[in-house]
């Protein structure tokens, strides 16, 4: 498979395993709405608790929720992968050298879902296997479509994601790993050493399709985020890696020609 066909793999080929959703804990859930809704075109209806649902074409891609406010959490995205048991899967965690920080529990609307950390502390997400779910087209301005985890070496951490998610591996070059549900890529690890940001350490990088990576910067400046790494080529098109005003890190792609 060529790395144009493996960016092109439809999102509902991508279960069980794949991601499902990714999710932005912030503290001001409302500037966040306002900036995601310009860049993105999301449409926002509330969720359980105090979470917002981010749409479209009426299809939940994202959520966005209340930081608690006694806790200095960075802004940040977290992925959400599926799992066919999420209580064995946390247990799973905790025997193989990770945390689980909340859960496992019954979310309204969602079934069952837990938030632990990696052998590294890079922060995901496990929702029980419901099967696929819709979603907008792969090629849709503003649909969360790739995620990479930066850690500092992949040897470890990915025998970690074989065991909780049951993935494959396909090695690239040195320290680059993608990971396989049924064959199909979902995922990537990327050892980066010493390089890995001190302030946020390891950590899980969702990328989101945009039309034209230059005009969404562009854009993104005026709104009052930040580019942290510049537009570039990528394994998966041209890529950016960028902050929304409060902070939280996410990467604008744009699909090869």
């Amino acid at each position: 498979m060529t790395q144009a066909q493996q960016a092109a793999v439809p999102r509902a080929s991508r279960a069980p395993g794949a991601p499902w959703r990714v999710s932005l804990l912030t503290h001001r859930p409302a500037a966040a709405e306002e900036f995601y809704g310009a860049l993105f075109g999301w449409e926002f209806e509330p969720g359980p608790g105090r979470r917002t649902r981010a749409l479209l074409d009426g299809q939940e891609v994202a959520g966005i929720g209340q930081s608690p406010p006694d806790r200095q959490l960075p802004a940040a995205w977290t992925p959400f992968f599926t799992a066919p048991d999420v209580d064995l899967a946390a247990g799973q965690i905790r025997l193989c050298g990770g945390t689980v920080a909340v859960g496992p529990l019954d979310s309204p609307g969602e079934g069952r879902t837990a938030v632990a950390a990696d052998p590294a502390g890079a922060v995901f997400g496990l929702r029980e296997d419901t099967g696929p779910a819709s979603a907008p087209g792969e090629d849709r301005h503003g649909l969360p479509v790739w995620t990479e985890l930066i850690t500092y070496e992949t040897e470890r951490v990915v025998k970690f994601y074989e065991t909780v998610c049951g993935y494959a591996q396909d090695p690239a070059p040195p320290d680059h790993v993608t990971l396989l549900a049924h064959g199909h890529p979902v995922a990537a690890l990327h050892g980066a050493g010493r390089t890995v940001p001190r302030d946020r350490g390891a950590h899980w990088l969702t990328h989101f399709r945009v039309t034209d990576v230059p005009r969404t910067v562009a854009q993104l400046t005026t709104l009052g985020g930040r580019v942290l790494e510049p537009a570039r080529p990528g394994t998966r098109g041209r890529v950016a890696t960028v902050a929304d005003p409060e902070g939280a890190v996410f990467a604008v792609l744009q699909a090869p020609a």
